[in-house]
């Protein structure tokens, strides 16, 4: 991996804290690094440069994301008599980001036909991730007799995604997108398998929207 791309893998967890805690009627209609609101078909926050020509980017570079729980989720966990080690928090956020990687990989490269590189280029887009906001229901503990949970969800995650051109480091879209698990209004046991099962979904849900929207601009740009 370049040093551009050791740069912005570095400096992502530096951005967690400009997620907006405002609804989209509330935001900005220009950011203040100049990108445009638009309104997303998956995502509930887009924004996008003016003029910007996706079409020319034919490979990606995926940096690994930033995993952050809620905040307190620990202490609610053992509130609720869960004994929460640090050692499991990061166990959990390494399997997310592999999950994250694995799954955009597959979509992005596998059905989608792009290119995973882990270099600069003319044609390289680089995604720069975060899942933050983190917030499991029934995480896996050492305490006997505690490995289900009755509940409706399995937890929710928010994603932080920047998409840079690789070359420049020009900031060329943002996106932010919350996601609950599925209940269906159901109360049902929660454990690792359901954890998973509903990050994976989610995870996917995002990866499809992506490439959906990549998809997109190359098939206009080969119809003009």
């Amino acid at each position: 991996m370049n040093k551009m791309l050791r740069w912005l893998c570095l400096s992502c967890l530096s951005l967690l804290a400009t997620v907006p805690a405002l609804g989209a009627e509330e935001l900005p209609a220009v950011s203040h690094d100049g990108l445009e609101l638009r309104k997303g078909k998956v995502a509930k926050v887009v924004y996008v440069r003016p003029d910007v020509d996706f079409s020319r980017y034919q490979r990606i570079a995926i940096l690994e994301p930033a995993v952050a729980f809620r905040k307190d989720w620990k202490r609610d966990q053992e509130r609720s008599g869960k004994r929460i080690a640090q050692e499991k928090m990061d166990e959990i956020r390494a399997g997310l980001a592999a999950e994250f990687m694995k799954i955009f990989t597959d979509e992005l490269q596998n059905k989608g036909g792009y290119e995973i590189v882990t270099t600069g280029g003319d044609d390289v887009l680089v995604l720069r991730p975060a899942i933050i906001d983190l917030d499991i229901t029934a995480p896996d503990t050492m305490t006997a007799g505690r490995g289900y949970t009755l509940s409706e969800s399995a937890g929710a995650m928010t994603l932080y995604l920047e998409l840079f051109d690789s070359v420049t480091s020009q900031i060329l879209a943002r996106a932010i997108d919350r996601e609950t698990s599925r209940g269906m209004g159901r109360i049902q046991w929660q454990n690792s398998v359901t954890n998973k099962a509903e990050a994976d979904r989610i995870l996917r849900r995002w990866a499809s929207a992506l490439r959906a929207a990549l998809d997109e601009v190359h098939r206009k740009n080969q119809a003009q």
